[in-house]
């Protein structure tokens, strides 16, 4: 299927390892030209190193209003902003301090916000793009390993659906997608973390899946690409009537049906 995705340009957060990285890789293939901010070069060269064409790497910290900041002033205008950046780590929440939710917000939360602040406006005035959010079946059912995590995913449910809302009328597009547990950089050492001491990489899956995610009917990681495939057609001019949702994709894990 041709997703007619050639020659429009979009941003990518996040997008050096993991579900972004699949991403780029998958709107790469579809003839988009991708940017992808990063926090080093090391880190953007490591993930593409043949500088494949269509691929422009800008070394911005999205993490902070300076970095949001810098990437607008090299990249002003885009036609799709995919919201992928996110950070997670499994902690009890009474230790859970002050700075902990505050840099997991705003890495997680206001560096959608900031850049979706200065390309959505741009978006209503072509009156064409979208917007999509990267979420997480955690957005609906907080995971009380990581409650603070959890929050952050909820917020970017209610953002996506808040910007959708002005968007009546417009060929713009908001959307936010929640994958289940995928795999990525730094997930084995995430499930071993909450394992049984010494558990193989495979047995720390089966661990998790069986106590911490049982209602999974997957009962495996997601691969990247499962994501990316999704964000790709919300990504494109065929998903027009697709707004204001919160698209699925983590392995029938939510048991509800709306």
């Amino acid at each position: 299927m041709d997703l007619q995705l050639k020659n429009h340009t979009a941003i990518v957060t996040g997008g050096s390892a993991g579900i972004g990285l699949a991403i780029v890789e998958t709107l790469l293939a579809e003839g988009v030209s991708v940017i992808v901010p990063g926090r080093s070069r090391a880190k953007l060269d490591q993930a593409f190193p043949d500088n494949p064409a269509g691929l422009q790497k800008i070394v911005a910290d999205l993490a902070t209003a300076e970095g949001a900041a810098a990437l607008i002033a090299a990249v002003p205008d885009a036609d799709i902003l995919i919201n992928n950046l996110g950070i997670y780590e499994a902690k009890p929440f009474a230790d859970i301090t002050d700075e902990d939710w505050l840099k997991i917000f705003e890495v997680n939360v206001l560096s959608g916000v900031r850049l979706s602040r200065h390309y959505f406006p741009r978006m209503l005035k072509k009156n064409r793009g979208r917007v999509i959010f990267i979420s997480s079946e955690s957005g609906i059912m907080t995971p009380p390993e990581m409650v603070h995590y959890g929050v952050t995913k909820s917020s970017q449910l209610a953002l996506s659906r808040g910007l959708a809302e002005l968007t009546k009328g417009t060929g713009v597009t908001v959307n936010s997608v929640m994958p289940g547990p995928t795999r990525s950089e730094g997930i084995v050492d995430f499930l071993k973390n909450i394992a049984t001491p010494g558990a193989s990489a495979e047995e720390a899956e089966h661990q998790f899946f069986e106590k911490h995610r049982s209602s999974s009917l997957l009962q495996r990681l997601i691969d990247g690409k499962e994501i990316a495939s999704l964000v790709a057609y919300l990504a494109s001019p065929l998903s027009a009537a697709t707004n204001g949702a919160a698209l699925r994709a983590e392995g029938g894990l939510l048991r509800s049906i709306a």
